[in-house]
Parts: structure tokens; C-alpha cells; sequence
């Protein structure tokens, strides 16, 4: 080519254009470019500045940025290279190509300007070299502009990419299920020693009030049972919600076969059981909490499995993201990993469920039934999973989905055929987006999702029409085959018949 390779170099200041015009110096393999870019001597006559254009701003700058990344060319690019480039008369091709670092943007450069773009090892040891003695190129710079414009940029890049929708953070799900995991430890320990240790005054109350709250609330009021009288009935019956049970503490404490304490033990003991009531309101706190959070995160997956499960196969899987990309086979033994792989070292039987064995549709399913339940359940996980993840906050298809198990359960068990997936999905579809114009929603915000939707429905129906074209197709050549064993049926009876004709003939001849 007479005009050469120019190459593209996208700086944290702006565009730079370079003429990579002495080739022949230095050799057009990689390894001879790799050999002189340390030399900008040698780089210097190889590689030519031909322009540069700035960023206006910071946020211009990281808008290129942006752009660039994804694969797409931006205006301003397209007008920095048209300035700089050679023109090219309308109807003949260029006489020169561009070489850039990222073969999209090179698609994309080539789709609106013509111009071949080139992305290769050759030409990312020559923008090596570019990046290497840019700020040599470059004299207007003053040292350290480009470190510190290459720094902010950096920072402002990755600050973009890491931002979330709050409402949809599924890492605090992760937290939420973990804390309520803690809290229930905490819990159980500490209402244990209270209860051993409040059990040497008055054991009959264990009997009476079983609840780990409660009995630390009972225990709170009643303190010193010899102090208690049936003045405090109303307030023992606001705790236990029974009258009747409030009496019988009152009547137990006196005829209790309990160990008088000192008022130093009474102190520790009301702490400790104080102790015991604010960490169980505050597991009750983190479950709302929780609660509320899968609503927004996995709405479906919640409506589905229940938010407790739901939030511990997002734990297990490491994201709601690394959850939908998961397969039914991975989410149904989330949470086994250890026995699965004892049974593959062994060469037993794998496990047939994980996490999903708490649900409660496992646990109403027959004993024969419940590896068939447990393989359904983690499809329509599956499912949940991605639409939660890829469409948005919906509960209509954890809905269906539900439905859909529990006809499961009821087919194993009656043997009443559930409906067809095909029909459920279209149901859902509808109900969303009856849901949709239901509560008027904001039409710029809403036409996204239901475009998706109208996009998953054209593939429902597409994929059903397909499926009854291969039915069609598949019923015309049975058709076809069983029209052809009648024709060759049909032939052989005649040819049967012909032979008996010629041989009475023969036989007639033979006679005469």
C-alpha cells in the first residue's frame, strides 16, 4: 500500500494518530518490533506523530472510554480520523489500513468509514511502542500530566463498572442470610445457658413455656419466684398469650422444688436473659430485612422456594448472576458439594438434592418421589433464577412456577397431569403485563420490559411453531412411508397375480 498503516492509540488524554512509514528498517515481523521498541532512536524513525486531539474534560474522557471499550467508535473519533486520515475519492477503495488494539472497534471503524482496520500481534508491539515513549511523542505534555490523567481515568472507569441498582444489590442477600445464620447460633448458646442456669431456681417453668423467647420474657418478669404472686398474671398472660398458662407458672412457683439464689444471681441471670430477648428481636429484625431484600433482588425465586432457600442458594452459588448461569443439575445438589464428591471418590451414590431438600415440596413428596421432585424443583429454580436476574422486578412467573410444582406434587401423587410449560409461560407473560398497564407505570421506564417480554414470547411461539412444523413433518413422511409400503404392496400382488396367470397358461399348454 503507498500511504502505509496508521496506527490508533486511545491515551488517557485523548486520540493519537500515528504513521508507521519505516518499516523496512526495522522488519515486518514481530519479532524485529518487539527487538527495537525499547529504542525510541530506532522506534522514533519507525513511528511518525501524526495528530492529536484532546479530551474536553474528565467525563468526556471517560464517556470515550466507555465507548471504546464496548467496540463502538464514537463521533468524535470518527471525526478525529477523518481530519487526519488521507481522503479517499468516492467508488475506489484506500490505499492504506489502520491498525488498532481492539479488533470491535476495528468492525465498527470499518462499517462507517470503508477503511480496513488491522489487529494483530504486529500491530500491538507497534502501539507497545506507542504507550511506551508516548510522552516523548508528545511534547506539550508536561511530566506527570499523563500519569495523573491516566490515574483519574482509571479510577473514574472502574468506579462506573462496579455501579449497582442499591435495590437489586445481591451481595447484601448474601450478608442478610449469613447474619441470620449467625444470629440463630447466638440465640440458641446464650438460651441455653440461661436456661440451664435459670432451670436451678424454678425447672418447672421449662415444661410450662418451651419457646426460647418466651422463656427468656417469663423469666425476665418473674425473677425471684418467691416474690411471685397473682398480681402478675395479666402481665405473664400479655407475654405467653394465654391465661390459663399464666396461672399454672404462678402455681408452679409455689410448690417449685427450685434452689433459692442470691440477689447478685438474680442480676446476672435478668442480664443474660436480657441478652437472649434482644438478640431474638433482632434475628426477627434481619429476617424482615431479608424478606424485604429478596422481594427486590429475586422476587420469583422468593415466590418459588420461599425467601430463606432462595437467599442460600444466592449464598452458595456466590450471586443471584452466578446462580442463573448455573444449570438444574448444579442447583439441585447446591449445598452437597462434600457428598458428592465422598461418592465420586467411592464410586457411590451421588446425592439427589442440596439446599433444596429444606423446601417444603420435597418434604410432602413420597420417599420414591423425592429425587423426580427434587430434579423438577431445581428446573424452575432455573428458571426463576434467570428471570429474576435478565428481566426485572416481577413476581408473576415465581408465581406460575409454583403452580406448576405443586401439580408436579399432585401428579405423583394422584396421577393428574399437570399443565404444559408452553401454556404456563404465556399465562405469566400475560399476567405481567396486565400487571404492567395495571398500575400505569411510567411509559419511558416500562417499554424496556415489555419489550423483552413481547421478544421471550415471539421465541415461546416461534419455538412452538417450530415444534409443530417437525410434528407436521415428521407425521407427512409417516404418511409418505406408509402410502409408499402400499404401492409396493399393491405392485407385488399384481406381479403375484401375473405369475398365476402365466402358469396356467403353461399348465393348459402342457395339457394339450
Amino acid at each position: 500500500m503507498s500511504c502505509g498503516l496508521y496506527l490508533l492509540y486511545e491515551s488517557a488524554s485523548g486520540y493519537a494518530s500515528f504513521h508507521a512509514a519505516g518499516l523496512d528498517e526495522i522488519g515486518q515481523d514481530t519479532e524485529a518490533v518487539r527487538n527495537s521498541v525499547a529504542d525510541i532512536n530506532r522506534f522514533g524513525k519507525v513511528v511518525k506523530l501524526v495528530a492529536f486531539n484532546p479530551f474536553e474534560s474528565s467525563l468526556d474522557a471517560l464517556t470515550q472510554c466507555n465507548q471504546i471499550s464496548e467496540g463502538h467508535m464514537t463521533d468524535e473519533l470518527r471525526n478525529f480520523l477523518e481530519r487526519t486520515l488521507p481522503k479517499v475519492k468516492e467508488g475506489k477503495k484506500p490505499k492504506f489500513s489502520i491498525g488498532v488494539a481492539e479488533p470491535k472497534l476495528g468492525s465498527d471503524i470499518y462499517e462507517v468509514t470503508k477503511v480496513p482496520c488491522q489487529s494483530n500481534a504486529f500491530i500491538l508491539e507497534l502501539l507497545r511502542g506507542v504507550r511506551l515513549h508516548f510522552d516523548q511523542f508528545l511534547k506539550i505534555l508536561k511530566p506527570g500530566d499523563l500519569e495523573k490523567a491516566q490515574l483519574g481515568l482509571g479510577h473514574s472507569y472502574s468506579r462506573a463498572k462496579v455501579k449497582f441498582n442499591v435495590n437489586r444489590n445481591d451481595n447484601m442477600v448474601i450478608q442478610a442470610i449469613s447474619s441470620l445464620d449467625f444470629a440463630d447460633k447466638t440465640i440458641n448458646s446464650s438460651a441455653m445457658r440461661f436456661r440451664e442456669a435459670y432451670s436451678w431456681h424454678f425447672p418447672e417453668l421449662v415444661k410450662i413455656v418451651s419457646d426460647i423467647y418466651l422463656y427468656a420474657k417469663v423469666a425476665n418478669v418473674v425473677g425471684n419466684k418467691l416474690e411471685l404472686s397473682e398480681d402478675q398474671i395479666p402481665g405473664l398472660t400479655e407475654i405467653v398469650g394465654d391465661e390459663e398458662k399464666a396461672k399454672e407458672i404462678v402455681e408452679a412457683a409455689k410448690a417449685s422444688m427450685g434452689q433459692d439464689l442470691s440477689p447478685v444471681d438474680f442480676i446476672i441471670l435478668k442480664q443474660l436473659a436480657e441478652t437472649v430477648i434482644k438478640a431474638a428481636e433482632l434475628r426477627k429484625r434481619q429476617y424482615d430485612y431479608l424478606v424485604s431484600k429478596m422481594n427486590n433482588v429475586a422476587p420469583n425465586l422468593a415466590a418459588l422456594i420461599g425467601e430463606v432457600i432462595g437467599a442460600r442458594l444466592i449464598s452458595q452459588a456466590g450471586s443471584l448472576t452466578n446462580l442463573a448461569k448455573s444449570p438444574s443439575s448444579t442447583i439441585q445438589i447446591l449445598g452437597a458439594e462434600k457428598a458428592l464428591f465422598r461418592a465420586l471418590k467411592t464410586r457411590g451414590n451421588t446425592p439427589k438434592y442440596g439446599l433444596i431438600f429444606n423446601s417444603s415440596f420435597i418434604g410432602r413428596a413420597s420417599a420414591r418421589n423425592k429425587g423426580r421432585m427434587a430434579r423438577y424443583l431445581a428446573n424452575k429454580c432455573s428458571i426463576a433464577a434467570r428471570v429474576d436476574c435478565f428481566l426485572g422486578n416481577t413476581t408473576a412467573f415465581g408465581e406460575k412456577l409454583r403452580e406448576q410444582v405443586e401439580e408436579r406434587l399432585e401428579f405423583y401423587e394422584k396421577g393428574v397431569a399437570p399443565s404444559k410449560n408452553i401454556d404456563v409461560m404465556k399465562a405469566a407473560i400475560k399476567n405481567f403485563i396486565n400487571k404492567d398497564a395495571e398500575v400505569n407505570v411510567d411509559k419511558s421506564s416500562a417499554e424496556p420490559e415489555v419489550r423483552k417480554i413481547k421478544k421471550f414470547k415471539s421465541n415461546v411461539d416461534a419455538a412452538r411453531d417450530s415444534e409443530t412444523m417437525a410434528e407436521d413433518k415428521q407425521a407427512a413422511a409417516t404418511n409418505g412411508d406408509a402410502s409408499e409400503k402400499k404401492k409396493e404392496k399393491r405392485k407385488l400382488d399384481q406381479d403375484s397375480e401375473a405369475g398365476l396367470v402365466k402358469a396356467n397358461k403353461m399348465q393348459k399348454k402342457s395339457k394339450a
